[in-house]
């Protein structure tokens, strides 16, 4: 769905609750039929945030030099270049692209740690869905389901417009 596409869905959680169903074309006894959940699943699309743009390989080794000691420690190996200090200009260039490969394996490693939490905290949610209560992925909730909640449940999750 795209953002203009959201723009235009009703604000369904506004509304009273009686007025929200209808409009849902839901039953709070028996919540969609399964047959429905799966036409709005592929009306609306999966219930989840978009993913946030990811850098590439090289423009994360790249970001690494974007910093105001490392822009200093440069000009002061380019200055000891010109002054024909070669070994203290290389041992300054040296210290700033191993800080840089070092900064870029650390990176790259919490990137992988935030992923493997993200997969393993798949939420679940209980629905009504053709009369019978049954656990869905929070992912594939819809417009109109009917999500029982207990004392302690973490609420799933909704977009913009996914879900009641």
């Amino acid at each position: 769905m795209s953002i203009q596409d959201a723009n235009k869905v009703p604000l369904w959680h506004t509304l009273p609750p009686a007025e929200a169903l209808r409009q849902l074309d839901s039953d709070a006894a028996k919540g969609l039929n399964p047959d429905e959940a799966m036409r709005r699943l592929e009306k609306y699309g999966l219930n989840r945030l978009p993913d946030g743009a990811k850098r590439g390989p090289f423009a994360r080794f790249l970001l690494q030099f974007d910093n105001i000691l490392v822009y200093v420690l440069l000009a002061a190996g380019f200055v000891k270049l010109m002054l024909g200090l070669w070994l203290d200009a290389s041992i300054i260039t040296g210290v700033v692209v191993l800080n840089a490969v070092l900064g870029f394996i650390q990176e790259g490693k919490a990137e992988q740690a935030l992923d493997s939490i993200r997969n393993m905290l798949s939420a679940e949610a209980r629905a009504l869905r053709g009369g019978q209560t049954c656990i869905v992925h929070a992912e594939d909730l819809v417009p109109g389901d009917i999500v029982l909640l207990e004392s302690g449940d973490k609420v799933p999750p909704r977009t913009s417009g996914s879900s009641t």
